[in-house]
């Protein structure tokens, strides 16, 4: 956020309710970054199976592959191994379209937010992200 100028600055009274809509603003904002962390990340670790599936669509069918579970790694084939994948990759498919769904959730309503708040103090507020 940047400071405001002499020539920007405006008297407008600051009402509870709207020291609410800035409060609301604020805590969305945070989720909505949480969210896009959250994001990133599933999305990395979806790709992270991607490249998986490939490299074992190469392996030898009779080679054991050695399959993360927990704290513990178990000896399992490629088959078992790339029906695993699939399932995790469609758990991962389906967070991803959930976060999605919230992100633009918290989205309209900050929008909602800043008509109202732009509206009231103009330049005298900044609400976008830098």
């Amino acid at each position: 956020m940047r400071m405001l100028n002499q020539d920007e600055e405006a008297d407008v009274e600051v009402t509870w309710e709207d020291q609410q809509k800035i409060n609301s603003f604020s805590k969305l904002n945070a989720k909505y970054s949480d969210f896009e962390l959250n994001y990133e990340s599933k999305k990395q670790e979806k790709e992270y199976l991607d490249d998986l599936t490939e490299e074992l669509e190469l392996a030898d069918e009779d080679d054991r592959i050695k399959y993360k579970i927990g704290e513990a790694f178990i000896s399992i084939s490629v088959e078992q191994a790339q029906q695993r994948i699939e399932k995790d990759k469609e758990i991962l498919i389906q967070e991803l379209e959930q976060i999605q769904n919230e992100m633009n959730s918290i989205n309209e309503q900050m929008s909602q937010l800043k008509v109202h708040l732009y509206g009231k103090f103009g330049k005298a507020i900044n609400l976008e992200k830098e």
